[in-house]
């Protein structure tokens, strides 16, 4: 039995079935992404003299650099479906494997952010003092820690440089903890946007993997039907590019 409207279009809506479907699901997209950015915005505005918001905490020229290569996936994934669109069909290999490798590029520098957030502490001591670094030593009577140098004004720029090892004893200290979710609610929305997101990445990318792989035999007998398919998996990519232009302003630069 052979599916009605998979390469031409419906007569009465103009579309194949497919690209409907997709965006049905890009509007319940649209929702679940939009309920986390309005979450972010209360939390932000939530935030006090007593528990500032923090800028800086976050590598700008990391993130600029995976933004370029979203950008640079998108790209390569129109020149993809024009390619089979052009019964291309080398092209369009190149151009599908180009969109691939940028997806994992993305993936492998968000794990580097990642473990880079899971080894930087904070540390709050009762006397008021707020100390940020890198863990040098853990004792169960102090900790050891490589303070980070902070510049005043400097928002847009990772904390590279640190101080002398300041040892620290755990009787003055009233919490501490690495950068993860329950250091603040900043990094608890952090995680939980750029983890989503990152989820899309994945899924977008084996689905692309797909299509470069056994998924591709369908062009030697139905050529446009793999391009509409390709099509499909673009307007999702797209999506889940257009996400990470909204994420990496709020997060990294405001």
């Amino acid at each position: 039995m052979e599916i009605p409207y998979t390469v031409t279009a419906r007569p009465d809506t103009g579309l194949w079935n497919a690209k409907i479907g997709i965006w049905l699901f890009l509007a319940s997209e649209i929702m679940l992404f939009g309920g986390l950015f309005s979450a972010y915005v209360f939390l932000r505005i939530g935030a006090d003299a007593a528990n500032p918001w923090p800028h800086g905490l976050l590598n700008v020229p990391v993130g600029t650099f995976n933004t370029f290569v979203l950008i640079s996936s998108s790209m390569t994934m129109v020149m993809a479906w024009a390619s089979l669109k052009m019964r291309k069909f080398a092209q369009y290999r190149i151009y599908m494997g180009l969109t691939i490798l940028c997806a994992l590029a993305f993936l492998c520098v968000k794990a580097y952010e990642y473990n880079d957030k899971f080894h930087h502490y904070g540390v709050w001591l009762k006397n008021g003092e707020f100390i940020t670094g890198h863990l040098e030593e853990n004792t169960p009577e102090s900790l050891t820690i490589l303070p980070d140098i902070h510049h005043e004004g400097r928002h847009f720029w990772p904390e590279t440089e640190h101080g002398a090892p300041r040892e620290i004893k755990k009787a003055d200290i009233r919490r501490w903890s690495n950068f993860t979710p329950k250091f603040s609610p900043f990094f608890a929305i952090y995680f939980t946007l750029t983890g989503l997101h990152g989820l899309h990445v994945f899924g977008g990318m084996v689905v692309n993997i797909y299509f470069w792989l056994p998924g591709s035999k369908l062009y030697r007998t139905n050529p446009e039907h793999l391009a509409n398919r390709v099509e499909v998996s673009g307007l999702f990519w797209h999506f889940v590019d257009l996400v990470w232009i909204f994420l990496f302003p709020v997060l990294y630069l405001l």
